[in-house]
């Protein structure tokens, strides 16, 4: 059974909130996508089923809606309003993006549907918070990166170059982990309580907090954190570890060698590829595979010999993905439990035999196309708690009679 079976959402459907709902879907939650009379404006965004533009084509639409029932309401009238309140009745969730006083004007803000489901968890994923005016100006995806953090620690060691902003909606992917998260807890909270509550979430907040170690640094030196190529943000310049292999493609080194062990599998794998001979540091790898004790790297940059050794297995890795093919030393740093990925393109990635061997595409069945198309599958593994996408991504209003039309029952059972 999925960890939400039995959990309906009310989800106002907002592309802002899109991923929140759909991963409370797929873990299965009856996740119901109140729409306009005109939809959801993402149903028209791009990508397209084989390029072609038209209804149910979006594959954007298609990714971020899986595991959705759709229902039109109209909020603005009487009865929209009224079967907006009948759905709530009957809910355990509520999810939205809207303006910061616009469920207020409607008389349907926490305030008011407590009255109605006093166990009411209130999920709002706003720019800023609730309270902040700033949440009400125009914002995307993009602005809100920009004057949130993340894009600072993100670019290259040449500072000449502007930093570069991470693709495929990673603001609003941000935000949406954090209310997913929240919620969860939340949940869990009731189960004890009896209690809902309201969720105030900020996507800048979220996202200024989502920058690794780069906000903690600024906080703790009051300097600069300078980005890197391919390697956490820092005050002061680390050594590379972005390195182009023999067949021309990018490696990012990754996690060089912290334990006796490691260096000694990174020593005898230097050895068989034959690079040991050309690589004076090797007696450091050595000493490092005989190190007693931990090995301190706090006092890299302090104490020589650490220091030494620590660099000495940053540089044979640089050397062994000299002299391979990208996925040769990718295999080979496996091998050797070191941690390392290759510089991918999205459908690369998809094909890698470590993405399929996983089980991460997963075909989703398209009744409406009569064939299926390949998804993203979860995002995480829970080994109790099944993950899976239940249905394809809803047309516009294809569920409103059904679901409508059982409120009345669904509601008396609940009195």
């Amino acid at each position: 059974m999925s960890a939400l079976n039995g959990v309906r959402v009310i989800e106002l459907a907002n592309e802002t909130n899109a991923f929140a709902g759909k991963l409370l879907g797929d873990m299965g939650a009856d996740v119901i996508l109140i729409e306009p009379v005109n939809g959801e404006p993402s149903r028209a965004y791009p990508p397209f089923v084989d390029d072609q533009p038209g209804d149910n084509h979006s594959l954007y639409f298609m990714h971020y809606n899986t595991s959705k029932r759709s229902v039109v309401l109209d909020l603005d009238t009487q009865a929209g309003q009224d079967a907006f309140k009948q759905l709530i009745y009957s809910s355990d969730i509520l999810l939205e993006s809207e303006p910061v006083n616009r469920l207020s004007d409607l008389g349907l803000d926490y305030k008011d549907l407590v009255k109605l489901q006093p166990k009411l968890i209130h999920a709002a994923l706003t720019p800023y918070g609730r309270d902040q005016a700033l949440s009400d100006l125009p914002v995307t995806d993009l602005t809100l990166m920009a004057s949130s953090g993340p894009p600072w620690s993100c670019g290259y060691d040449d500072h000449s170059l502007p930093p570069v902003r991470g693709w495929g909606q990673q603001a609003y992917h941000t935000g949406c982990h954090y209310a997913f998260m929240s919620i969860l807890t939340a949940l869990l909270y009731r189960n004890v309580s009896g209690r809902g509550q309201f969720i105030d979430i900020s996507i800048s907040a979220a996202l200024n907090v989502t920058t690794e170690a780069s906000s903690y640094s600024w906080l703790v030196s009051g300097t600069t954190v300078q980005r890197q190529t391919g390697r956490h943000a820092a005050t002061k310049p680390t050594a590379e570890s972005q390195v182009k292999c023999a067949d021309g493609r990018y490696v990012n080194t990754g996690v060089p060698p912290r334990f006796p062990e490691e260096f000694g599998r990174l020593l005898t794998w230097l050895t068989e590829t034959g690079l040991a001979e050309d690589f004076p540091e090797a007696v450091f790898l050595d000493m490092g595979a005989n190190w007693q004790g931990p090995f301190d790297l706090s006092l890299i940059g302090e104490d020589e010999t650490i220091t030494a050794i620590f660099m000495a297995g940053r540089d044979a890795l640089m050397k062994i993905a000299h002299s391979s093919s990208a996925y040769d030393f990718f295999i080979g740093c496996q091998n050797s439990g070191l941690s390392v990925g290759i510089v991918y393109a999205p459908e690369e990635a998809f094909e890698d035999e470590h993405f399929q061997a996983r089980g991460f595409p997963v075909e989703v069945q398209h009744d409406d196309l009569d064939r299926t198309i390949t998804y993203p599958g979860a995002p995480y593994q829970l080994p109790v708690s099944p993950w899976s996408i239940s249905r394809r991504a809803p047309h516009l209003g294809e569920h409103t009679t059904e679901i409508l039309a059982g409120l009345a029952t669904e509601n008396d059972e609940h009195r």
